[in-house]
């Protein structure tokens, strides 16, 4: 059964899009930590992010670089934090997530509720910022 991931990536599902290649989908959290939370999710399904075959894994960061940098252009934060969890989803992710202490990376916090208008003004911020 395909993730919900695999569903966006596929197109059955919208997303706010914010990169895309060959092998990474880049799309903002719905359900964000912080403002300009984004997702960072391999095209082929897999679960645990180190099971990922080595063209994933060599390449993940480098795509998600800019967007980081974007990220930290267009919210105000002191760096974007990196996090593999992969319990809420059995598919590999990336959060990239604006933080200005280590609290802000805390996944046991109750996530933000953004509008849907929200979301796509910080879209077109962080797409603003792409290099």
């Amino acid at each position: 059964m395909s993730s919900i991931f695999t569903k966006i990536i596929n197109g059955d599902i919208p997303c706010l899009k914010i990169a895309e290649n060959d092998l990474f989908l880049a799309f903002l959290d719905i359900e964000p930590l912080r403002k300009g939370h984004v997702l960072v999710v391999p095209k082929k399904e897999v679960d645990k992010v180190y099971e990922a075959e080595d063209i994933y894994l060599q390449n993940w960061f480098l795509f998600a670089r800019p967007i980081a940098r974007a990220i930290e252009k267009a919210i105000d934060c002191k760096r974007v934090g990196i996090s593999f969890i992969g319990l809420e989803v059995p598919h590999a992710h990336m959060h990239l997530v604006p933080i200005s202490n280590a609290n802000d990376l805390n996944f046991a916090q109750k996530p933000g509720k953004p509008s849907m208008e929200e979301l796509k003004e910080v879209q077109q911020l962080i797409l603003s910022k792409m290099l």
